[in-house]
């Protein structure tokens, strides 16, 4: 031990002070967490009717916990296969989905074949679509409700859970869109064309029905001026053009082509020398009205409005005859919903509560105790 002038050293204070402080921190975590009260062995209709009346009374976290408890203690038991999904539909009102998504997968990957099966796996779909994040973030939660939609829409198509799938999948491919449109806006913006032409393709490519494609058209031609391949700018505004005769986003690309001197119709003839200016060429700054969607887009007064486009061959860009049209991007045709068989049922929350018809609970019921220092549900 360190001892200058009769007394301790300050390193010496300092480590005791720490231990004690340590020591202080414990016994007061101790103190504050108090486990779950224990619930006793109780008969499986007395507690599936606890769980559910706590659900009915608004407490939640208490029903997903009772519930939980009917497949712990009778898991071989007609309640226990209800009770799962019924934990994961209390998980799912509080915003629990990292509880409610594990319980609904074990219960789809359990019981494939169950009456509830729709149920299941439209409500994990929901908690993935709940969980989407603004454009500027991760899409992993965006991706994964895309697969799960899609599943409910392949699995059960003559279903309620269908039909809103359906809608809300259309919502989520326009959501990753725009998440596309703004990596590729960011790499316009910093005059890595090339970065950008690729993010706006991926937009034509894979979400040709989104309301993002027109904006990713005028995007390329765009890009294309910038990098001085107009034989390439022609061609999206050419389709363009065939798909949105109407868009402002259409206008714009014309009169950019035909400041440079050239129009969609036109061959792939190099521009007049005189018209090319080489430092805009190598890298020129978007135009201002451009770098962001304008709230609406007006032609421009000395520029004559945009013709009707002429279709035009997708790889020469040259005129076709009217037998044959430019490529148009079309909604994928729907798909006859199947008509063999009964359309399959659906079930509200409260036809959920009972796992069988005319299999109601017996015998009598009372409140469980969970404890009187128990923490109030949440």
């Amino acid at each position: 031990m360190a001892i200058r002038n009769g007394y301790k050293s300050n390193a010496w204070r300092n480590s005791v002070a720490r231990v004690l402080a340590a020591v202080f921190a414990g016994y007061l975590m101790a103190a504050c967490s108090t486990p779950d009260p224990e619930i006793p062995e109780t008969p499986v209709e007395i507690l599936y009717n606890n769980a559910k009346d706590a659900l009915q009374q608004g407490e939640t976290r208490r029903a997903a916990k009772l519930f939980d408890e009917v497949e712990r203690q009778h898991p071989y038991s007609k309640w226990a296969t209800q009770a799962q999904l019924m934990s994961a539909y209390s998980y799912y009102l509080v915003d629990a989905y990292d509880d409610a998504i594990p319980a609904l997968e074990r219960f789809i990957e359990l019981h494939p074949g169950n009456r509830s099966a729709a149920y299941a796996f439209y409500l994990r779909a929901l908690c993935y679509y709940e969980q989407i994040e603004d454009v500027t973030r991760d899409q992993g939660n965006t991706e994964l409700a895309q697969r799960a939609l899609s599943d409910v829409v392949a699995r059960f198509p003559n279903t309620p859970y269908s039909r809103d799938a359906t809608v809300k999948l259309d919502l989520v491919r326009d959501h990753l869109a725009g998440k596309e449109m703004d990596v590729g806006r960011y790499y316009l913006k910093r005059k890595q064309y090339l970065a950008a032409i690729n993010r706006f393709k991926v937009v034509v490519d894979k979400f040709q029905t989104t309301s993002h494609v027109p904006e990713a058209l005028e995007r390329m031609t765009e890009s294309y001026v910038a990098l001085g391949v107009f034989a390439e700018a022609q061609k999206a505004t050419a389709v363009l053009g065939y798909n949105y005769p109407g868009s402002p986003w259409y206008q714009d690309a014309y009169d950019l082509l035909v400041s440079k001197g050239v129009t969609p119709e036109g061959s792939e003839a190099e521009p007049p020398i005189a018209l090319v200016d080489q430092s805009f060429v190598k890298g020129a700054e978007p135009s201002a009205e451009l770098a962001a969607p304008p709230a609406e887009a007006a032609p421009s007064s000395d520029l004559a409005p945009a013709p009707d486009a002429v279709p035009v061959d997708p790889v020469t860009g040259l005129p076709l005859p009217d037998a044959a049209p430019a490529a148009t991007i079309l909604p994928p045709a729907e798909t006859p919903a199947p008509t063999d068989g009964p359309e399959l049922t659906t079930n509200s929350p409260d036809d959920l509560m009972e796992p069988e018809p005319g299999s109601a609970p017996s015998g009598d019921q009372f409140q469980i105790p969970f404890g009187e220092d128990a923490p109030p549900a949440q």
